[in-house]
């Protein structure tokens, strides 16, 4: 009898609807996260994760491969340094030679005249090497003086001429690119108008109008040569 009850109350139950405790244990399930979904979230973590990295990465290759290319030009400008430091003291002894030679002696002598004339021509084929590998002589003599470029011995008093102006170069000076390979030993000027100041008129009766004008521009125009090198 109870079973054909049991029987009888499973037939009348409306098809489609379950008990309620089997409905709010499926709630309960829906309503925490499931496995995948944690995976998931976890993926996109590591994924932005990973690409912050790689923007990283490749921001650091390009600042190597500037330095590196930066380097390599450097090497190459300067790769000869040292070596041209040695020539430029070489070049110098030709100055000498020629500097020994007493004035009028070598048109005196015409042997003499040709040995000079041999060793100015050897010493202008140097200057034309070196200066072929970026190597340039430092214009000095008459320009005003510069500490990035000069290098004073003495000053000798001279009021006719800027302050500071060089009157002998007694070691030439030479650049390598931007940088000074050695400096220029030089003697200065003292007891001058400052660098640039206008002269008072000597009173010429016979000077061109515009001469004063072209004597101040060269005047002002020495640190400018200096720089130059």
């Amino acid at each position: 009898m109870n079973d054909g009850k049991n029987a009888q109350n499973g037939a009348g139950a409306e098809p489609g609807h379950e008990p309620a405790e089997d409905v709010a244990v499926q709630g309960e399930a829906a309503a925490k996260p499931t496995h995948a979904d944690d995976l998931i979230a976890q993926l996109r973590r590591d994924l932005s994760d990973y690409k912050d990295r790689n923007l990283r990465l490749l921001a650091d290759m390009e600042n190597l491969r500037r330095r590196t290319e930066e380097e390599k030009a450097s090497a190459a400008k300067y790769s000869v340094q040292k070596f041209a430091g040695d020539i430029v003291n070489l070049v110098d002894n030709f100055q000498r030679a020629t500097g020994a030679v007493p004035a009028g002696a070598a048109e005196a002598d015409p042997t003499l005249k040709s040995l000079v004339d041999g060793v100015a021509m050897t010493e202008r084929e140097f200057l034309n090497v070196l200066e072929r590998h970026g190597v340039k002589r430092i214009k000095s003599l008459g320009e005003i003086f510069s500490p990035h470029f000069h290098q004073p011995m003495m000053q000798i008093p001279n009021p006719e001429v800027p302050s500071g102006t060089i009157l002998q170069v007694l070691q030439e000076g030479y650049m390598i690119g931007d940088r000074v390979l050695r400096a220029a030993v030089v003697t200065v000027s003292s007891g001058g108008p400052k660098p640039g100041a206008v002269a008072e008129p000597q009173g010429d009766a016979n000077a061109a109008p515009g001469d004063d004008k072209a004597g101040d521009e060269a005047s002002g125009a020495g640190p400018s040569g200096s720089e130059q090198g």
